[in-house]
């Protein structure tokens, strides 16, 4: 194990509540520069949700966001999403490593998701 992997906290803030306040909160910590973003797909939840009159786009906003939180409180999965959003983007398609980047980048994702959700 080198020095800066010593250093490295697993977490840079604990895991949010998933409620509005705290989710914005640790966003703020983690991705602010996402903040307007999270703030329009909070507006497009409530506004899918007054429409179709369920609390399921809340429900999913909620768990979209916390997955991301997720990811970016952790700095090693955040490290790996990131490499292998890279790998997504700049590889061909035709290339296998772009199969793997993206494979890998689901990975992360369900990793997150799974903590979030305690599956």
């Amino acid at each position: 194990m080198t020095a800066r992997h010593a250093e490295e906290p697993a977490e840079l803030i604990p895991r949010p509540e998933m409620t509005f306040p705290a989710l914005r909160a640790a966003l703020a910590r983690v991705a602010s520069s996402r903040l307007a973003e999270f703030q329009a797909d909070r507006d497009s939840a409530f506004t899918a949700a007054t429409q179709h009159a369920s609390f399921r786009p809340i429900r999913m906003f909620q768990l979209k966001w916390a997955t991301e939180i997720e990811i970016e409180r952790r700095p090693g999965l955040a490290a790996r999403y990131r490499a292998a959003l890279d790998g997504a983007n700049t590889l061909d398609r035709d290339d296998p490593k772009w199969r793997e980047a993206m494979d890998e980048c689901m990975a992360v994702h369900d990793e997150a998701r799974a903590a979030v959700t305690g599956d």
